[in-house]
């Protein structure tokens, strides 16, 4: 039963995570499948999908061909960002991810703020996903049949129509994947991200072939301030790499593996995308290629002057976005699990079945809340939010590092930050400036999301906190035994 309040400044020492990792209350627990190749492919599964196939067009129309640039900067501040999520992924290997890390450095009432701005970023992100995912289904449709889903059936209510019935059917499809257990999601996921990898190669190959220097000019047509709004539109490309830090649980070799797959992933995607907006622009130039649906079919098709190679572009598509509400879908019920388990959330998210080493009752709440908005939103309003957000937790994980450097200095770390404070600051600084970036009425939108938290922390999560043995408060910190 739930005592008195907790303090929200408790802080949760990364001994105490590691040893209750793992396991629900019941004494059901995770499985360790994945090595280090398959947690890249699970990260490249969660961060390569709508933000390149679907946002790019997006981009573009704000940045022009600048929008290389966007996608440097973007990557800038994930790879600093990176470089955090890298450290502490390795030192206290728990399925929270940035919920754990704030926890460990900040406590408890920033970790639950942090676990209800991962909510907002993984149900749009996976939201968003499944809408793009639709797109490309009617795309493929049309090339290898000549027809199309009717509106009514493909799009929701505010896009003209009645209910988007593929992203349903792919948020239900990944519910199934996941339930059945993480080696089937893993090797799946797998298999997706190397033929997506495979698909944007030859789109590269393809585009460069029709490359025309001119295209490229005027280089910035909004200028700066084009190119930084490019730059916020083009974070939302990155967003998920952070859900390798969820499968520390279910690594092998967590300490070893999670920080190199996370800045493989950035590497590998950063390169990806920067090729992929040159083969496009270049190809077709910009004002073609800006907020165009389907964008990659349509520079194929008109480079090739066939349909046949954006139907391959489009089956690509529709497995790439497939595989990121996959990849995504499992980062929730994995932080929603570690919420559960420190009792801020209701206990469903954390029971493991037996059978299948999974949290099905979690997941399958998870999909259907998920498939709501994919299902009849327009999700247009809330992505600058769902950035924010994500740029928020990002910041709370870059402070999180230097907070247990300071706490924990003797704390088993498989890698550490270079330029350490240098790395972390730059993190936030770029973190606030894309912050800054998305406009007044984002952020009059995200204190209100904050303020909603808040209450749901104070009604809710501080009653049912389970931190009592081992709970100390920042101050008190400092004296516990710094091993772990």
């Amino acid at each position: 039963m739930p005592g008195s309040p907790a303090n929200p400044f408790r802080i949760k020492s990364p001994r105490l995570l590691v040893a209750e990792a793992g396991t629900d209350l019941a004494g059901h627990g995770l499985k360790r499948h994945m090595g280090l190749f398959q947690l890249v492919c699970f990260g490249v599964g969660a961060i390569v999908g709508t933000g390149i196939f679907v946002g790019l067009s997006d981009s573009v129309a704000q940045a022009g061909p600048g929008v290389v640039v966007s996608f440097v900067l973007a990557a800038l501040t994930c790879v600093f960002t990176a470089f955090a999520f890298a450290e502490l992924g390795g030192a206290i290997p728990v399925s929270g991810s940035s919920y754990s890390f704030a926890y460990a450095g900040l406590g408890e009432g920033t970790a639950f703020l942090v676990g209800w701005c991962l909510l907002l970023e993984y149900g749009v992100s996976v939201s968003a996903v499944a809408v793009g995912w639709s797109q490309y289904v009617n795309e493929l449709l049309q090339s290898l049949t000549g027809a199309q889903l009717p509106a009514a059936l493909s799009a929701g209510p505010g896009d003209g129509g009645i209910v988007n019935l593929p992203a349903v059917i792919v948020i239900a499809l990944a519910c199934v994947l996941l339930v059945r257990g993480v080696r089937e999601s893993a090797w799946a996921t797998a298999a997706m991200a190397v033929l997506k990898l495979a698909i944007l190669v030859a789109f590269c190959a393809i585009g460069f072939t029709a490359f025309k220097h001119g295209n490229l000019t005027p280089f910035a047509p909004a200028g700066l301030g084009g190119i930084g709004a490019g730059t916020t539109a083009a974070f939302f490309s990155y967003i998920g790499f952070d859900a390798i830090t969820t499968a520390g649980e279910e690594a092998r070799n967590p300490r070893r593996d999670i920080p190199v797959a996370i800045l493989v992933c950035i590497g590998l995607v950063t390169l990806l995308y920067c090729a992929v907006a040159l083969a496009a622009i270049g190809a077709i130039g910009g004002p073609a290629v800006g907020g165009r649906p389907a964008a990659l079919s349509y520079v194929v098709n008109q480079v090739t002057g066939s349909t046949v190679g954006g139907g391959v572009i489009a089956f690509g598509a529709v497995v790439a976005i497939a595989s990121v509400v996959l990849a995504v879908m499992y980062g929730q019920t994995r932080i929603l699990m570690s919420m559960a388990r420190d009792g801020l959330i209701p206990r469903i998210f954390e029971r493991v079945s037996p059978r299948t080493s999974t949290p099905v009752g979690g997941t399958l709440i998870v999909a259907i809340v998920f498939a709501i908005p994919a299902a009849f939103a327009s999700l247009d309003s809330v992505v600058n939010l769902c950035t924010i957000g994500t740029l928020a937790t990002m910041a709370v994980v870059n402070v999180a590092v230097i907070a247990l450097r300071r706490r924990e200095p003797g704390l088993a770390r498989s890698f550490r930050v270079p330029l350490y404070p240098v790395m972390p600051l730059l993190g936030v600084g770029f973190c606030l400036y894309l912050m800054y970036e998305t406009g007044w009425a984002t952020w009059a939108q995200f204190a209100v999301f904050l303020a909603v938290g808040s209450l749901g922390y104070a009604l809710y999560g501080r009653r049912h906190s389970r931190l009592t043995a081992g709970a100390v408060t920042a101050d008190a910190a400092e004296r516990e035994p710094q091993a772990v």
